[in-house]
């Protein structure tokens, strides 16, 4: 029990992290901030499989719900998943959940698979991003503001999460 205390813990305080990592994207004069949160919810899901790492990322959306700033820009509060980004906060959860199942059976030790977690993860957290937004403004200004701005990112971040988990496996699992 205390080590999953202790993974929990240290998984929330990577994934915060991340989120501090921040690149505001000026796209038709509406800012669209691009974080770390995404590419840091999969890598802790694959890392701490789908039980632990969907409790670290449960974890970071509540206690950001009940107002500690650690979602993008600060943000915090429940009103946060209504707007424009809610979709993707509660997807990091779907696809981390699917992402940590997927690891536990791959394991994170093939490049390839790992791009492939990686980018099944992004795909759900995409789709429940546009979802969200296509529910609010058509799914017209959803793929403008939801998903043409943030593909060539999300690629970025599926490569580097995939070479993070080598990076990984090959220094702290590999014996």
């Amino acid at each position: 029990m205390p080590t999953i205390i202790l993974k929990t813990f240290f998984g929330f305080v990577f994934l915060t992290a991340m989120t501090q990592f921040t690149i505001d994207l000026s796209y038709q004069e509406v800012a669209i901030p691009i974080t770390g949160q995404s590419l840091g919810a999969l890598v802790i899901a694959c890392l701490l499989g789908a039980k632990v790492g969907g409790l670290t990322i449960l974890l970071y959306l509540l206690l950001g719900g009940m107002g500690l700033p650690v979602f993008a820009n600060g943000g915090s509060g429940w009103e946060v998943f209504t707007k424009g980004s809610g979709g993707f906060l509660y997807g990091f959860l779907i696809a981390g959940c699917l992402t940590g199942w997927l690891s536990e059976r791959w394991g994170i030790s093939n490049f390839l698979k790992n791009i492939a977690m990686m980018g099944i993860g992004t795909a759900i957290i995409l789709l429940f991003g546009i979802g969200h937004l296509t529910g609010k403004y058509g799914i017209g200004k959803a793929l403008e503001y939801g998903f043409y701005p943030f593909w060539p990112g999300a690629i970025i971040k599926v490569v580097i999460g995939a070479i993070l988990l080598s990076i990984w496996h090959q220094f702290f699992v590999k014996q």
